[in-house]
């Protein structure tokens, strides 16, 4: 069966099904083909894998350029990202930009229309045929399971990413027969909660009937486990129970057609718990298979401890298959990201080989602590108040800025994890092509006006002057022909996010008692920091502030900002917080990125002034043509 949801939800110039039967055919001997035989019924298996969004490539990414962590050059030159237009207030309803509803991501071409509801009736269809043990009779009781339970996942997860963007949804728990009366095809949305509790169940079911761990690591790296079910669903109900769709007032009327509200009106302190118990389901299934905070493991190479502090952070997110990466998909490498985050370092190969069009806002680069470990502006013994005058290194500074470089007061005095995912004029950049085989005289990014990472080249250049280091692979290398980058597999779930999402549940659930510092500590020291407590009372204006839930709150938040920087979880996580309003108004800032001199190009510049209308820019518009097609469905407030 074919389900005509896809004519309700998905965007075509016609209103006809016609058009979807030549996508997957609605032909019994078509479908009954590929389920008699394992090898047949494999291939469908991956292509209900085939719809796991693209978040290894910054185009596609949602949360990666819709806020304000991240920002392009105004020319978007090979680099047209929708995310960013939606940071500079372009959103609409007539042709949302980033459309998963309708498939639609980057405008609408041919290999952009992999919309989620047409994943999930690819899910239904495969759920539907293996469920029934007289087809694919060569399947094995445990593939059949397994399988199962793979796309029983899959299909709560693509359910998970529509439910964060809209809000409430139409729960595809079956697919609809073409046959079906018109005031059955014409689906409606569910409140929220019932949109969470239908996902929640079937993550549950999947989770019960997947692997622990992958024991055929040569073919299967990639395929859903029993640790990443847990940790969606931990990321489900941490969503729900945050501020945006608990309890939230500007929703309070918002219903559909028939008058039922789409949310609760009422806060529910409760979904913290249910959070945190979920987030601790996840970690003992994560660590029970044998996941654990990255360590790097070290080189032949003479490197100071600084630098190998620093291949740690960073190679967290790029050593492929590492022991943080719950879940990495190999369907999504980052090789494309690490070209357009790359500065130029060296003479030799095309521009387009080092674009360094990504870059980090004043703002960010700020978020980031102090050596101390608290934010620069509760550091009682590190004065940041002249944070944009000038300083030269020194040479005890030289793994993190060149000796006797003059930069920016800003870029000294800082945690380590501020020079793992960011670097600067004057920064050093340690990779594996080092000129010294070491990390002394190793690379420089020199970033004014004229240098060769500097903004000479319409379209690749850096906006701000703070390039993005933490998603480049050490292993880069230079070399007169050009440069050489190994991919990797996008992580969607890193341990650490786990652990952000446990203690952030349970502070919100018991307050700050020893199990949420246990969690935020284990991070801590991984990133070279005393504990929170430690740091605080040593060194904070607020000593006191982690002893009460709303200050433990703000720490942990600051927390998740720094160590989830730059893999698009910083938008979801200020909506889901109702933060954003207060974040994306505030003007994007840089250095005086076109100035030749060290005195000018210190200059604090304003990039851009952002416009986030609250609470309409909290949840994505549905396309105005979907709801003439389909008078059920309601829009989102303010659209």
């Amino acid at each position: 069966m074919i389900s005509p949801i896809i004519c309700v939800l998905l965007i075509f110039a016609s209103s006809s099904c016609n058009k979807y039967l030549d996508i997957v055919p609605d032909n019994v001997a078509t479908i009954d083909n590929a389920f008699t035989m394992r090898s047949e019924a494999e291939k469908y298996l991956f292509t209900c894998y085939s719809f796991l969004p693209k978040d290894g490539d910054p185009l596609y990414n949602v949360g990666y350029l819709a806020g304000d962590e991240l920002w392009v050059p105004t020319q978007e030159w090979d680099f047209v990202s929708y995310g960013w237009r939606v940071a500079r207030g372009g959103q609409n309803a007539a042709n949302p930009y980033l459309n998963v509803w309708d498939g639609l991501y980057q405008g609408g071409g041919a290999n952009d229309n992999f919309t989620l509801f047409k994943g999930i009736r690819n899910c239904n269809i495969f759920l539907e045929n293996v469920a029934d043990e007289n087809k694919v009779r060569d399947l094995t009781l445990m593939e059949r399971t397994r399988w199962l339970a793979e796309v029983k996942f899959l299909k709560a997860y693509y359910h998970f990413y529509l439910l964060r963007m809209y809000g409430p949804i139409p729960i595809v728990d079956e697919n609809i027969d073409v046959s079906a009366p018109e005031n059955v095809v014409k689906v409606k949305r569910k409140p929220f909660d019932d949109c969470v509790n239908y996902i929640s169940a079937l993550l549950d079911d999947a989770a019960k009937d997947l692997p622990l761990i992958i024991t055929d690591r040569s073919t299967e790296l990639g395929r859903i486990t029993k640790p990443i079910a847990l940790a969606v669903k931990a990321k489900l109900l941490l969503m729900a129970a945050s501020p945006l769709f608990n309890g939230n007032p500007d929703y309070a009327g918002f219903k559909d057609k028939e008058g039922q509200n789409l949310f609760s009106a009422t806060v529910d302190a409760n979904k913290w718990k249910l959070a945190a118990d979920a987030a601790k389901a996840a970690i003992t299934a994560s660590e029970d298979a044998g996941f654990k905070l990255y360590e790097f493991p070290g080189t032949t190479f003479k490197l100071s401890d600084t630098t190998l502090q620093q291949l740690t952070l960073r190679s967290a997110i790029t050593e492929r298959w590492n022991s943080e990466h719950v879940w990495a998909n190999p369907n999504s490498r980052a090789d494309f990201l690490q070209r357009v985050a790359m500065p130029k370092l060296a003479s030799g190969g095309a521009s387009g080989d080092a674009r360094m069009q990504l870059a980090a806002p004043l703002k960010i680069a700020e978020m980031f602590y102090s050596s101390n470990g608290v934010p620069i502006n509760e550091d009682k013994t590190v004065d940041f108040s002249n944070k944009y005058d000038l300083r030269t290194a020194t040479k005890a500074e030289r793994f993190y800025v060149k000796e006797g470089f003059q930069t920016a007061r800003l870029n000294f005095d800082r945690e380590p994890r501020f020079y793992a995912d960011l670097s600067f004029d004057g920064g050093v950049w340690y990779k594996y092509d080092s000129p010294s085989n070491s990390d002394e005289n190793t690379w420089v990014v020199e970033g004014k006006y004229t240098q060769l990472a500097g903004a000479t080249h319409v379209g690749y250049y850096n906006e701000t002057g703070y390039y993005i280091k933490k998603v480049v692979d050490w292993n880069m290398t230079n070399s007169t022909n050009g440069v050489s980058y190994r991919d990797y597999p996008w992580p969607e779930v890193r341990l650490a996010d786990i652990y952000l999402m446990y203690a952030e549940a349970l502070n919100e659930s018991d307050g700050p008692v020893d199990e949420v510092f246990k969690y935020i500590d284990k991070i801590r020291e991984r990133a070279g920091l005393q504990t929170v407590k430690y740091s605080w009372d040593n060194f904070s204006n607020n000593p006191v502030k982690y002893t009460t839930k709303e200050g433990m709150r703000e720490i942990i938040h600051q927390e998740r900002l720094i160590e989830m920087a730059f893999e698009g979880s910083r938008y979801w996580d200020l909506r889901r917080w109702k933060k954003a309003a207060e974040n994306f108004n505030q003007p994007i800032t840089g250095w005086s990125v076109f100035q030749a001199t060290t005195p000018d190009y210190y200059q604090v510049r304003t990039v851009f002034n952002q416009n986030f209308v609250a609470p309409r820019d909290y949840l994505w518009p549905i396309r105005t043509y979907n709801l003439t097609v389909n008078p059920n469905l309601v829009q989102n407030p303010g659209w």
